[in-house]
């Protein structure tokens, strides 16, 4: 184990997100995609079980990091700006994926989605007795979320790899916090940073009538 792994924690994570807002609450697409990352190293210490969701995450950040540096990154620092460009250049694709397949909308919105699921997740360890089912869980979490993208196959793949998940407690332990107490500690302190970030975000997309970007 590097030095990077034996100092990661989920809490240094999950406040990270809290950098993703300005004092305008604009989100800023930097840290946003280094707060992202980081969720991504928590989810491929689990194992393979959420390679389906980091994998496409992953795709995602690079997409974001190239347009970050590209000539026109002036509009790409954040979430807003962003919006207003590609909206008003005509960059999205608003009824089917055509000339514009991997734009920053339609590339944030994925990776917004997938960070309602993550919350709703973790919101439910937080919340749920010792003995619950983590199965059941992220069932619940992907079904109010992700689910609704997902073609018939695809969910019943996961809801079936779901059943392979570990215990709550290997969980809040995999966190690097503490023992599971702190664990759940931690998570109603840092969960809001995470919340407050979605719902800008929601709100960005729902303003510009983008939340069903093909």
């Amino acid at each position: 184990m590097d030095g990077l792994e034996a100092e990661f924690n989920l809490k240094v994570v999950l406040v990270s997100f809290k950098q993703c807002l300005n004092e305008e609450e604009e989100v800023l697409l930097d840290h946003y995609i280094a707060s992202w990352k980081g969720l991504v190293r928590f989810l491929n210490s689990l194992g393979t079980i959420f390679s389906f969701i980091s994998k496409d995450v992953v795709a995602k950040l690079q997409i974001m990091e190239r347009l970050r540096s590209s000539p026109q990154s002036e509009h790409y620092t954040s979430l807003q700006s962003m919006v207003a460009y590609e909206v008003g250049n005509k960059l999205v694709d608003l009824d089917r994926r055509s000339r514009h397949p991997s734009s920053g909308c339609r590339t944030v919105l994925r990776l917004h989605r997938a960070l309602h699921w993550l919350q709703l997740f973790l919101e439910g360890l937080r919340t749920s007795p010792e003995n619950a089912r983590t199965s059941t869980l992220c069932t619940d979490s992907y079904n109010a979320s992700l689910a609704a993208y997902h073609p018939w196959l695809v969910r019943q793949a996961v809801t079936v790899a779901f059943c392979t998940l570990p215990t709550r407690k290997v969980f809040l332990e995999a966190m690097n916090v503490g023992p599971p107490e702190q664990a759940v500690e931690m998570l109603g302190e840092a969960l809001p940073f995470i919340e407050h970030v979605y719902d800008v975000s929601q709100k960005v997309y729902a303003e510009h009538s983008l939340l069903d970007l093909p």
